[in-house]
């Protein structure tokens, strides 16, 4: 491949629309504070529920779930202690109601995010004053529960003014590319721009930066590495005519799931299933959503840095179009051992974005390291949910149970070669990122205080 040539492509791309979800199973709608069991989870379930409908992507809506449960979090550990906050110290006054306080360190982030849009802070407020009214108005502790929880919101927003977030949702942004040729990214079908690339600049939750893990490159096209990874996924991956069995199609669709949804309801089910209190749940899903949020970044940072081409440009070079980053049709591996298929299409809609290494692998990965690292064993004993076909869009129907972290990284790996939407060497190196993301995470925030 010729050296890079270094220049910049700035796309703008439209944020979704809140009508654009109506009906459909991601949208919020006002019906009363959600049945679980405390308020950390009623605002953690709210607050995925903004954010869902908002439109944001998902490595992008995860950085707005990380402000909501780091508030939270730091509310909660204000009043009772045993871990270190996640931002400033607050001195909580004697007497101070920890619900109360959880509902307006929630609340306030969440406004202070989603100022605009009418629907959304219209069932903000509802959902608000429906918490208070439970509560009696917060009132019964001279308002203490409710001025940690503002201090709390107030102080991760100040924390996270300048992190390199970039509104509106759903904006594109420039990038450097690469001269066009074998094994470099292209956009493919359905061609919607390049997805949140600015997101792997942005600062972390945990890490001291996005780029602090990054993986080694994707093997080289000369290899009988990419020879083995490209049949494969021309194999397993295709749309039609693909030996994959009934259960390994069900499990590539259901890892097309929305992470936020998926990673969020693993974790209150886990909460409720472990009888954990209101402090450890506040603990857990501000680990959760930071260390998802940190996979992301660092995932983001290394796909386009790396710039590797995905299976269905690789496997059908006339499935690019005059997209600005090279010649229409594309380009053939120059690799003899190869044999490339006009019209090969994927079973799963590949993401807009470059292929390597896979963001789920990634993403699961780190998830999979939290369950291990706060249960204190790799029998995490688990139930995921993901999507069914048999359900509307956007479901979370179907049920996988996952014994050991092992097998739940080993699932996605396979899931996403199925889907056809990456080389299986693209997942296993996002499960190595994910781990030592996760890994590190752990290690440097939200700690108990001896």
């Amino acid at each position: 491949m010729r050296a890079a040539k270094r220049r910049k492509v700035l796309y703008l791309v439209i944020g979704l629309a809140l009508a654009a979800l109506a009906g459909g199973a991601t949208s919020p709608v006002a019906q009363g504070l959600p049945a679980l069991p405390n308020t950390v989870q009623q605002w953690n379930k709210i607050a995925e529920d903004i954010v869902v409908a908002s439109g944001a992507f998902q490595g992008e809506g995860e950085v707005y779930m990380s402000y909501t449960a780091t508030a939270v979090y730091d509310a909660v550990v204000a009043i009772e202690g045993g871990y270190e906050p996640y931002g400033p110290a607050i001195s909580a006054p004697a007497g101070a109601s920890v619900d109360c306080a959880v509902v307006e360190a929630a609340y306030r982030t969440l406004v202070h995010y989603f100022p605009s849009n009418a629907t959304l802070a219209g069932i903000l407020n509802q959902d608000y004053s429906d918490a208070l009214s439970d509560l009696d108005g917060c009132t019964a502790d001279g308002g203490k529960g409710t001025n940690v929880g503002l201090a709390a919101a107030n102080n991760i927003i100040a924390l996270r003014a300048e992190d390199g977030r970039l509104t509106p949702i759903g904006t594109t942004s420039p990038f450097e590319t690469k001269d066009p040729g074998p094994g470099v990214w292209r956009l493919t079908p359905p061609f919607a721009v390049a997805q949140t690339p600015w997101l792997g600049s942005v600062q972390p939750f945990l890490l001291k930066s996005p780029g602090q893990f990054r993986t080694e490159p994707p093997v080289p096209l000369t290899s009988r590495e990419w020879v083995r990874a490209f049949d494969e996924v021309k194999m397993w991956g295709r749309a039609t005519g693909s030996p994959r069995n009934a259960e390994q199609t069900a499990i590539a669709r259901f890892y097309t799931a929305n992470v936020i949804r998926q990673f969020n309801l693993a974790a209150r089910d886990l909460a409720t299933a472990r009888d954990l209190s209101l402090l450890q749940t506040a603990r857990l899903l501000a680990v959760i959503n930071t260390v998802s949020a940190d996979a992301l970044m660092s995932v983001l940072n290394a796909k386009y840095h790396f710039l590797f081409w995905r299976p269905v440009t690789a496997i059908d070079p006339t499935a690019v179009i005059a997209d600005g980053y090279g010649p229409v049709p594309g380009f053939d591996d120059g690799n003899p051992a190869t044999v490339e298929e006009p019209g090969w299409r994927p079973l799963v809609g590949t993401p807009n974005h470059p292929e390597y290494p896979g963001a789920h692998g990634t993403n699961t990965s780190a998830i999979a390291e939290v369950l291990s690292e706060l249960l204190g064993t790799d029998n995490i004993d688990v139930d995921i949910h993901g999507f069914s076909a048999a359900g509307l869009p956007g479901n979370l129907d179907a049920v996988r149970h996952y014994d050991t972290a092992d097998e739940l990284r080993s699932e996605v790996v396979n899931a996403r070669l199925w889907g056809g939407i990456h080389y299986r060497f693209s997942s296993e190196a996002g499960v190595q990122l994910g781990h030592k993301v996760a890994h590190y995470g752990l290690n440097h925030a939200f700690r108990p205080i001896p």
